[in-house]
């Protein structure tokens, strides 16, 4: 009995793990151009349908969806409003934001003209295909990694077992640091940590984070599409 237990929690830990560390490795192997994207994506897609973490959680609960929908806009423009245009008004502003809000910090970020993943440059499928694998594919993944697995991990080994209400400082802030850390915008990355790791604690179900990550992905894409502001991507 307990040698069932220990392989079910293996299991467990493995199909949370597995999709965002081989996002991780894939990142750092494949160049960074929009057929390796779309790649990344879709052997990220098909581990994730593997390993099937969604089934050691219940299903969503629509009541939660206006909520979570609100904080991924609410995500999407803390993301964006640092280097929007009115900021040019202030460029002493911008200029600290782009040399310490983004990593690696002390490093001059000025804006990208262009992009690999621009139409122009790709063509539209694989443009598309990196809009969807960042707001399908790596959005869940990440929420299944952080929230699901890794914040409840860090209160009890068997984490599976721990409330999702549960509210516990230190693994919360932590999991918000490594989860901005993550991202090269660090300073709005633990901004967007807090706020999905709020709607969790809020909602107790994995799904509103998740809805809200895909909202914010998804918004950011089209943003940077429509404004060119390749920077984001």
């Amino acid at each position: 009995m307990t040698s069932s237990v220990t392989t079910s929690g293996r299991r467990a830990l493995f199909d949370h793990i597995a999709p965002f560390v081989a996002w991780l490795v894939l990142m750092e192997l494949l160049p960074r151009t929009a057929w390796a994207y779309a790649v990344r994506a879709a052997v990220c897609l098909s581990l994730v349908l593997w390993c099937r973490p969604w089934r050691y959680y219940p299903r969503p609960d629509p009541r939660h969806l206006p909520l979570a929908a609100a904080v991924g806009a609410l995500v999407c423009v803390l993301w964006i409003l640092p280097e929007l245009a009115l900021w040019q008004s202030w460029p002493a502003v911008e200029q600290f934001y782009r040399q310490w809000g983004i990593m690696p910090p002390w490093s001059a970020h000025p804006p990208v003209a262009d992009s690999p993943y621009a139409p122009s440059a790709a063509g539209w499928p694989l443009t598309l295909a990196r809009l969807l694998g960042s707001a399908l594919v790596i959005a869940a993944i990440e929420e299944f990694f952080w929230r699901g697995f890794l914040y409840r991990w860090l209160i009890e080994r068997e984490f599976l077992k721990v409330d999702p209400g549960r509210y516990l400082a230190w693994a919360f802030w932590l999991t918000v640091v490594l989860f901005g850390l993550e991202h090269d915008r660090w300073l709005v990355g633990m901004m967007a940590g807090a706020a999905y790791g709020w709607l969790y604690l809020r909602t107790r179900d994995l799904w509103a984070p998740i809805c809200a990550h895909v909202v914010t992905n998804l918004l950011l894409g089209l943003y940077v599409l429509s404004a060119g502001a390749w920077d984001f991507w």
